[in-house]
């Protein structure tokens, strides 16, 4: 039993951060999301956990349940929706139908909820603070859908050079009504938006209109995701073009892409079972994308990424063991940046570094002399004259960078960070050396030109030596020592000797049970390789963010049970290939939580700040428009609402400008309803223009551009005919402000 649980545990760690929390960490954001400020967006979750005693240990326990209670989809060896996509296609992306498990998530949760007192006023609580879709209620309407489709959906694009990539999204059907669902869906979980989704089936869709475009720019304004239910599939696009090709191509039951070099190599991911599976054709998509000019194709050919074929992504079994693989593959041996990573080998860096680092990363370059030559090489192209900069700085500190330096180092470098100091960082590099004398003569050949001196002492056998470096108030210490062919440079001198104590006791990481057991199977030498113990690493995170928060996830008790995973990543240099596998699906409860403690009000910070970006992004937008406007209409002066820069919208289609409809902007901002008198809204943000204006010419303008909720947004901007972006922070805005009044503002930097 603990041996099929370790098995299921990769794939699981995949589906709990997706799916089996997505009702604990919808609740917290909603909770955050009502209770949110713009001077302390994080209280919320914090408040919480304080408020209910105990509810940390439940989650825990909730997620453990979670995790051997569930069945998750099994392995797929092939697809049957792969052969059906179009030979053009570039991107392929294809997941198994997780709406059961995601059900049996549910039900545990509520059975949880039930039988625990702390859970059940936490989630009564964050339930009455939220006005949104409850998270049960969608994790429900998503496995009711789920029971409509078939047991994989895939997401293709192509035509990656197109303002318009072809993207599609395609499952099967397995029973009739998912028309009729799907509609009653969208009403019941976005009532009062503007419809983003058009669902209609055979009949429908060959009556239905063109999407709208722009002229000018080829773009779609009206960009709905269009929804095609037919008896055996249903398909998803964004272009009614694609859509009606794709839907011709699946009457015909042509298979071409599964013809193709790369429809090939994507059905080759799927051998032995996969669960995930993601590839881009980068040969085709750099052939679709201009580069630019002849030197920078010159560039792109000498870093080797030139060559660059495809890039596939599974999750399966390999050797037994659920493992995440990664490979980029190359149309001709690597060479250039694409070399620089050495084939496997042994690290033996990695004999140095502590069990207790919280993070470390180990690589095995080729000769750091070859890389060297490899970015003179670029360098020269970029710039005639970067070689006779290098000669120069080498002549002033009298040394040759390649010979006197990198020829002696080995290409093989370790670096680790551990503890959890609050002050200092505690780190260590581990470089793999050919010759320390004389790599020790070239540092006191720099130090003698940069007027510096390292004091040195001897303990057991090794010189440690140590520099003082001015840092701002404080002198920081630096100390390197060499030890058994390897060059060792740490935050301190203490802890350089922890890592020759670590070497010679044996105790390293490397020999470390918890590390071993996060290794890929039959693979003990590798090209490159990171460790991260990714419960220590949210503490920090954490202690950064709020020491008070920190004060309620100790580092002790997070793994006093010795369960918590690593997490660990191997790479690996082959001729034409560099291939990366994990065995490391997730992390642990304790670690989850943390993640979602921090993440949830930062991503509602992120999500404040996009809709910020974009809403001063539309006001330049707007202001260039007002410029264009009353250039081409210089009788009119500037236009006296968003109406009059969008285009015509009647009848449909017609674009052509006039002093009415100039069609300088997008529908979205410049549709018929947005006059003076009306907001207009995109992304978060509602905008109106206001002029002031004489019997015919406008002389001024005023555009704002306000929050749609306090949730969406923390500042109000503002620009007029100056051009200046202004903003003031506070509550959304019921009605615009005068030219005056927005000139008051703060100017945005």
């Amino acid at each position: 039993m603990r041996y099929i649980q370790a098995r299921r545990l990769p794939r699981l760690g995949c589906f709990l951060q997706c799916i089996a929390v997505t009702a604990v960490i919808l609740s917290l954001a909603s909770a955050a999301s009502s209770q949110a400020t713009a001077t302390a967006p994080t209280a919320a979750p914090f408040d919480d956990l304080k408020k209910y005693p105990g509810l940390l240990a439940e989650f825990g326990q909730l997620l453990k349940k979670v995790q051997a209670g569930i069945q998750l989809p099994a392995p797929r060896a092939q697809s049957s929706l792969l052969p059906l996509l179009p030979e053009s296609t570039v991107f392929y992306a294809a997941f198994p139908n997780y709406g059961e498990p995601a059900h049996q998530a549910l039900a545990i949760f509520h059975q949880e909820e039930k039988d625990n007192a702390a859970l059940r006023a936490w989630w009564e609580h964050a339930q009455s603070s939220s006005d949104g879709p409850k998270p049960e209620d969608v994790i429900e309407k998503l496995y009711q859908l789920s029971q409509y489709l078939g047991d994989e959906i895939v997401v293709s694009g192509a035509n990656p050079g197109s303002k318009n990539p072809n993207v599609l999204f395609l499952a099967e059907v397995r029973k009739p009504g998912l028309k009729d669902f799907l509609q009653q869906m969208e009403k019941e979980l976005a009532p009062k938006s503007a419809a983003s989704v058009r669902i209609m089936d055979l009949q429908e869709l060959a009556k239905i209109q063109d999407t709208k475009k722009d002229e000018r720019s080829g773009a779609i304004t009206d960009q709905k995701l269009l929804i095609l239910v037919r008896p055996d599939f249903v398909v998803g696009a964004f272009d009614l073009a694609d859509l009606r090709s794709f839907n011709a191509r699946l009457d015909k039951n042509t298979h071409e892409f599964a013809a193709t070099p790369f429809g090939r190599r994507m059905a080759q991911a799927y051998e032995g079972g996969t669960t995930f599976v993601a590839g881009a054709d980068l040969q085709a998509i750099l052939k679709s994308v201009p580069i630019g000019s002849e030197q920078g194709q010159r560039i792109l050919q000498h870093t080797g990424f030139g060559d660059v074929q495809y890039v596939v992504w599974d999750h399966k079994s390999v050797a037994g063991h659920e493992a995440s693989q990664l490979e980029l593959s190359f149309t001709a041996p690597r060479h250039g940046i694409a070399s620089w990573l050495a084939a496997p080998g042994s690290l033996g860096s990695l004999d140095f570094v502590s069990p207790k680092a919280i993070m470390a990363g180990s690589i095995r370059l080729k000769s750091p002399a070859e890389i060297l030559d490899d970015l003179t090489d670029i360098a020269s192209i970029a710039n005639p004259n970067a070689l006779k900069q290098q000669a120069m700085m080498e002549q002033g500190l009298n040394i040759s960078l390649k010979k006197d330096l990198l020829s002696y180092l080995d290409g093989e470098i370790t670096f680790e960070s551990d503890g959890l100091a609050e002050k200092e960082p505690v780190w260590r590099a581990i470089l793999k050396v050919s010759d320390p004398g004389r790599l020790q003569t070239t540092f006191a050949s720099l130090m003698a030109v940069a007027k510096m001196s390292a004091s040195e002492t001897e303990q057991d056998g090794v010189t440690y030596h140590t520099l003082s470096i001015p840092s701002g108030a404080k002198t920081k210490e630096i100390s390197y020592a060499f030890v058994d062919g390897y060059l060792l440079i740490a935050s301190s001198r203490e802890t350089l000797a922890e890592a020759i104590r670590t070497h010679r006791s044996g105790e390293s990481l490397a020999k470390s049970q918890k590390f071993l057991a996060s290794m890929p199977p039959n693979n003990s030498e590798v090209s490159a390789l990171f460790y991260e113990d990714p419960v220590a690493v949210g503490a920090l995170t954490m202690r950064q963010i709020s020491p008070e928060m920190a004060a309620l996830f100790p580092r002790t008790t997070l793994l006093a049970s010795g369960e918590a995973p690593a997490a660990v990543v191997a790479g690996y240099g082959d001729e034409s290939a560099i291939r990366e596998i994990s065995r490391s699906g997730g992390v642990d409860a304790g670690a989850a939580l943390i993640v979602a403690a921090i993440a949830i009000p930062n991503l509602l910070r992120a999500r404040t700040a996009a809709n910020e970006s974009s809403a001063v992004a539309s006001l330049r937008t707007i202001n260039t428009a007002e410029v264009m406007y009353s250039s081409a209409y210089p009788q009119r002066g500037y236009a006296r609402d968003l109406a009059t820069l969008g285009p015509d919208s009647n009848p449909p289609g017609h674009h052509v400008p006039s002093p009415e409809h100039a069609s300088v902007i997008d529908a979205i901002l410049g549709n018929a309803s947005c006059t003076a008198d009306h907001w207009c809204a995109k992304s978060g943000y509602q905008f109106r223009v206001t002029a002031k204006c004489g019997f015919q010419r406008c002389q001024s303008y005023v555009v704002v551009a306000t929050p749609v909720t306090s949730n969406t947004g923390t500042r109000n901007f503002c620009s007029t005919s100056d051009a200046v972006i202004r903003y003031k922070s506070g509550e959304p805005l019921t009605s615009p402000v005068t030219v005056a009044d927005c000139r008051t503002w703060t100017p945005l930097q």
